[in-house]
């Protein structure tokens, strides 16, 4: 377990926020995630979101009503310190050297661990990228994701310029095909089952979709 300062909390709306702390000696990959301590009972796995090359650790992190983790670690302030686990987990986007190309699928906070991708010089960039969030002031990344060969935005709960209105599964008859395609959802699980169950009924293999659950209907974090 380390323990890591704290440099900044920057919140992007009420309830959607970036906790940043002093990297330390801590390695990790594009994908790996680690436990936030609220103290020696209660902590949460978030996804890394900061590159490789980075010396800071960024996590995007929802403050749920009730979520004594999210909550608690809304609150810190430069200088106070949290305690971070060693990183850990199998959901590696893009990191195959054998995958022709992968396309991502995110949710909310679920584009984290493709930021991170993004934000590590990657040997190549992914063929495509779909991202759904309700408002538009909860994209982030924007910059990086731009120059993804084909992104798009979905906006759920709002109308602007230049994204699609409506859910992101509702741009499924976008989404590129093709047997050396590797695809990586990550996000809310009812985005994750509906597009993996459509895309096995495009003939695309089990072994080339991977999943990474970040939250589910009724989970309080």
């Amino acid at each position: 377990m380390n323990s890591l300062m704290v440099r900044r909390v920057i919140f992007h709306t009420d309830q959607l926020f970036e906790l940043q702390l002093e990297r330390g000696a801590v390695t990790f990959e594009p994908g790996h995630c680690v436990a936030l301590s609220m103290d020696a009972t209660e902590s949460r796995p978030y996804s890394i979101a900061s590159g490789t090359g980075e010396d800071i650790l960024r996590f995007l992190i929802r403050r749920v009503p009730q979520g004594l983790v999210s909550n608690w670690l809304a609150e810190r302030r430069p200088g106070e310190r949290v305690q971070v686990s060693a990183p850990f987990g199998w959901f590696a986007p893009g990191r195959s050297a054998t995958e022709e190309q992968s396309v991502f699928i995110a949710t909310g906070t679920g584009i984290a661990p493709f930021l991170s991708y993004l934000r590590s010089q990657p040997p190549r960039l992914p063929l495509a990228c779909f991202y759904g969030v309700s408002y538009a002031e909860e994209a982030l990344g924007l910059e990086e994701l731009r120059c993804v060969p084909h992104f798009r935005l979905a906006v759920s709960r709002q109308t602007i310029d230049n994204a699609f209105v409506g859910r992101v599964t509702g741009l499924l008859d976008q989404l590129p095909l093709g047997p050396g395609l590797h695809y990586y959802l990550c996000g809310l699980d009812a985005m994750i089952d509906e597009i993996s169950r459509w895309l096995e009924k495009q003939d695309i293999d089990f072994t080339q979709i991977h999943r990474e659950v970040f939250f589910y209907a009724d989970e309080t974090r």
